[in-house]
């Protein structure tokens, strides 16, 4: 791998296979960098900087990921120089024209994408890496300036990295940007105050993240895990299709390993376990030394092409600030891996797991409950009882909002808010930085006047508001009406008629009482007098449950 400096930008490249070269131009900014109310302004600044190249039979794409920004392309040396310029004027005059056009194209995208993976927002919380966890919300709210500003501070050559596959630089490149600083990661923010923990999720998957220090260990124990819970739960079990792990840098320091594996409902307690068990295995050190051979194998091989196989993680490690190392080194150290360092491994995955299963918990496992709750509460302001949930009510203070549930309170600190969306008819959703959210609904609580909105709107800094559109009258959200069960009234002809065979029967009943007790009765009278007595008896019980019902 050789480095040079591109106008200003620091440059990795090294021979690839094939004709054609691959590049990428990458930025040290991402999802994480943003906050809340701003979710989705890199991924604006990623699409209006590939406006202009149009339609083309170029192999290129952007991509907006945790903590980098990549501009890519495959082509001849002409196609990608014309590409890398074109991105490079347009993030110095981004064709801020298209800005809303290109907001609807990301909220389209977000509709089609699906829903995030949650374990970011139980792990960090609103802000930082949990952030891949919510939708874009500053699509409905960025103005120019503030993307104009982000694409001037974040997209410089000082926070860029150029990678090529190639033995030289290509000639006429165009890469002026301007002058900025290196931004470091952000720091890691924590809504977990207990590890390993477990949250409930949707029917189907079990996903598990840890963060575990950056190290070629790490790498093998991800390659292991992935490999024993396909064994264990596809292969052995048959309970699953995919199971799998994978291992991705965070910083400079940390990377994050995340276990895998889907199930049909009928079989997702056995996948649990057997999920469960893979990891506690693997803890209890029972590797054979042939499995890390096998593993060393494999990942080696991804070194095959210095190229494709190494320029982008060393152009990340650059951008985060992790030491930059060459196939050699990398090899090394791979090969120094023992078995007591995977090991280690596996005992810090577990220590710091965050699992998400469907169903029931997993406090057998010796997960703990993520936090359903907060632990605190807003001093003071006026409470307003849900109209058909007697057991909630919603208080507005001068500090902050709550929900009062029979399980817990809800809460979120003015001080601590991430973002608050707004709707014209009042609606009012308040995400604090812990990830707990409290929404007020106008039509569900008592006495949420206009002023109690405006309260909450003064005590909200402006910047960290987002305006939604008008909803649809049929989805503003209405209370249910609360049903008192009504008492029926037993007719007069079912009371008389309860009285008048309860009477004939108590009368029968000990006239064949007395006849049973006189010693010169015959037995054949005795069982007709009782035989008689029975349908009045019959008829008594029926009439007296058919009021009681009644």
């Amino acid at each position: 791998m050789n480095t040079a400096v591109t106008q200003g930008v620091p440059t990795l490249y090294a021979p690839g296979p094939g004709s054609e070269i691959t590049a990428g131009l990458m930025f040290r900014v991402g999802r994480a960098d943003e906050t809340l109310a701003t979710a989705g302004l890199t991924h604006l600044v990623e699409h209006l900087a590939l406006h202009r190249l149009g339609l083309s039979d170029l192999h290129y794409n952007g991509a907006t990921a945790t903590t980098y920004t990549l501009f890519h392309v495959t082509g001849t040396e002409q196609e990608v120089v014309t590409y890398l310029n074109s991105v490079c004027a347009s993030l110095r005059e981004l064709p801020l024209e298209r800005l809303e056009t290109e907001k609807e194209i990301l909220r389209t995208e977000a509709a089609g994408r699906g829903g995030s993976s949650q374990l970011p927002l139980w792990r960090y919380g609103a802000q930082g890496y949990g952030l891949t966890s919510y939708t874009e919300l500053g699509t409905w709210s960025l103005t120019p300036d503030a993307v104009r500003y982000w694409a001037q501070t974040r997209f410089t050559r000082d926070n860029a990295v150029l990678w090529i596959t190639g033995d030289h630089v290509p000639a006429g490149l165009d890469l002026t940007l301007p002058p900025g600083t290196r931004i470091p990661a952000p720091p890691a923010t924590s809504a977990l105050p207990v590890t390993p923990a477990y949250i409930r999720g949707d029917d189907g998957n079990v996903v598990l993240s840890a963060v575990v220090r950056r190290s070629a260990a790490a790498m093998v124990f991800a390659d292991l895990f992935g490999r024993a819970l396909f064994h264990d739960l596809r292969q052995e079990g048959g309970y699953s299709y995919q199971a799998d792990a994978d291992y991705s840098p965070r910083d400079a320091s940390y990377a994050t390993i995340t276990a895998y594996a889907d199930a049909l409902p009928k079989k997702q307690d056995a996948v649990v376990g057997g999920f469960v068990d893979t990891l506690a295995r693997l803890r209890a050190g029972t590797i054979t030394a042939q499995e890390l051979d096998s593993s060393r194998g494999r990942l080696v091989k991804q070194y095959d092409d210095p190229g494709a196989g190494l320029l982008p993680g060393n152009a990340l490690s650059l951008l985060l600030g992790h030491p930059v190392r060459s196939v050699e080194e990398r090899r090394a150290e791979l090969a120094a891996v023992t078995l007591a360092d995977v090991h280690e491994v596996a005992q810090e995955t577990w220590a710091n797991a965050l699992i998400q299963v469907p169903g029931r918990g997993v406090d057998w496992a010796g997960f703990t409950p993520a936090p359903q709750y907060s632990t605190t509460t807003p001093t003071g302001g006026t409470q307003h009882r849900h109209l058909s949930e007697p057991d909630v009510t919603l208080t507005i203070a001068p500090d902050g909002v709550s929900l009062s549930t029979p399980g817990g309170p809800v809460t979120v600190h003015y001080a601590a808010c991430a973002a608050m969306t707004t709707r014209p008819d009042g609606s009012r959703s308040l995400t604090g930085h812990d990830g707990f959210s409290v929404t007020i609904e106008p039509t569900l609580y008592r006495a949420v006047t206009p002023d109690r909105i405006a309260a909450v709107d003064a005590a909200v800094p402006s910047h960290l508001v987002v305006h939604l559109p008008p909803r649809d009258p049929s989805h503003i959200p209405t209370p249910q009406p609360r049903h008192t069960p009504v008492p029926r009234t037993r007719s007069r002809t079912q009371t008389v008629a309860l009285w008048l065979v309860g009477f004939l029967a108590a009368v029968w009943g000990l006239l064949s009482a007395v006849i049973s007790a006189d010693s010169t009765t015959t037995a054949d009278v005795i069982v007709t007098v009782w035989v008689m007595w029975v349908p009045l008896a019959v008829g008594t019980v029926a009439l007296y449950r058919g009021n009681a019902q009644g």
